[in-house]
């Protein structure tokens, strides 16, 4: 005989739905975090477009060709190492390209190396401040951001380590290569070409 108050092993009573409710799972900040990682090559696309189109520089558009020649011979060096990625062991799809080197990791190491380069070595472009403080400032926000969203790439199973440090070394020397470039006289064309695309625009 069952006690008042408690319920016996044939008792047919409903259960109160909220017994049973689960509270739902909150969004993670670092899942957020990874999310937004993960697509970061939109992010910095459209950065640097918006920059191209503000400023109308010669060089920061020399940048920008530079930051995808550097992603298009990733993807050529892919083709010939053909190693693979990763195994993911989460719910994320797998992606189907080849892993080393990867192509995140050398094209923000590109943007981490060669902007840096350009606010130390290069003259203010007329449409931006003339003061040290943006020369100082944007080093200090591109290169931690650039070290983030290639360390991203393991934290998310894009990449081993080895393609990654690989992927990191080849944006490295890429943008020293392509910053002497535009330094040994591709500058002086680039005014040039800047010059004349002013005179029709205004």
């Amino acid at each position: 005989m069952a006690l008042r108050g408690e319920t016996g092993p044939h008792d047919s009573r409903p259960t109160s739905p909220r017994q049973h409710r689960r509270p739902s799972p909150r969004p993670s900040l670092n899942g957020f975090a990874l999310r937004l990682l993960d697509r970061t090559n939109l992010v910095v696309t459209a950065l640097t477009a918006s920059v191209v189109l503000y400023t109308r520089s010669a060089g920061v558009a020399y940048f920008s060709v530079g930051a995808l020649a550097c992603s298009l011979t990733v993807k050529v060096l892919k083709r010939v190492l053909r190693q693979e990625r990763p195994v993911q062991i989460t719910h994320r799809r797998q992606k189907q390209t080849y892993g080393m080197p990867s192509t995140h990791s050398a094209t923000i190491t590109y943007y981490g190396t060669y902007i840096p380069l350009a606010c130390a070595l290069l003259p203010s472009h007329p449409s931006l401040s003339q003061g040290p403080l943006l020369r100082q400032l944007v080093p200090l926000v591109v290169v931690p951001c650039s070290l983030t969203v290639a360390g991203s790439r393991i934290w998310l199973g894009h990449h081993t380590l080895p393609q990654v440090v690989v992927g990191c070394g080849y944006g490295f020397a890429f943008a020293w290569l392509w910053f002497s470039l535009w330094t040994h006289g591709l500058n002086e064309v680039g005014a040039v070409v800047e010059h004349h695309i002013r005179a029709h625009i205004e």
